[in-house]
């Protein structure tokens, strides 16, 4: 007979499992560089020489201009690459993004200001938040749907422009 507290644990972490975002898995060309227009609020996903998915996308809530300091609401530009993914996100998921770098560290720090950081792909907090346009601090937010692909298809490295 089972123990109960293994048959209480084990539906637990079932319905617990269950709760999280849906990552399905991804075997299609590999992703190979993320390019975001931030003025046509789109960011598309390039491998073997073609664009293989495009999103719509929110940016920060002060969308012109690169990202100088922390708390600017601005959306960076530049080169940047994929440096880490968060399955617990408060957003949904998330992906996040090698801002700041050393330059942009130079850059605030000669303001007497930090650069800021925490620069993510990712959904929405609640699904009614995506209804706003340009509402982050600075990350892009795509729906929940799409951070789930977008999740499943990009790799850590993967280079990231991000161009005005």
């Amino acid at each position: 007979m089972p123990n109960r507290r293994a048959v209480i644990t084990t539906g637990v972490a079932a319905v617990l499992v269950g709760c999280g975002p849906t990552i399905g898995s991804y075997t299609g060309p590999e992703v190979t560089r993320i390019v975001v227009q931030k003025a046509q609020r789109r960011m598309y996903l390039m491998g073997a020489g073609s664009v293989l998915r495009t999103y719509e996308i929110d940016l920060g809530f002060a969308p012109v201009g690169h990202k100088e300091i922390e708390g600017d609401g601005k959306t960076p530009e530049g080169s940047y690459y994929i440096d880490r993914r968060n399955p617990r996100s408060a957003y949904h998921l998330s992906i996040g993004i090698s801002y700041p770098n050393a330059q942009d560290v130079a850059k605030a720090k000669a303001l007497g200001e930090s650069p800021g950081g925490d620069i993510f792909i990712h959904g929405a907090a609640k699904p009614s938040a995506r209804g706003r346009k340009d509402w982050t601090w600075g990350c892009i937010s795509v729906s929940n749907k799409d951070v789930e692909e977008i999740y499943s298809m990009v790799r850590l490295g993967t280079q990231i422009d991000l161009n005005a």
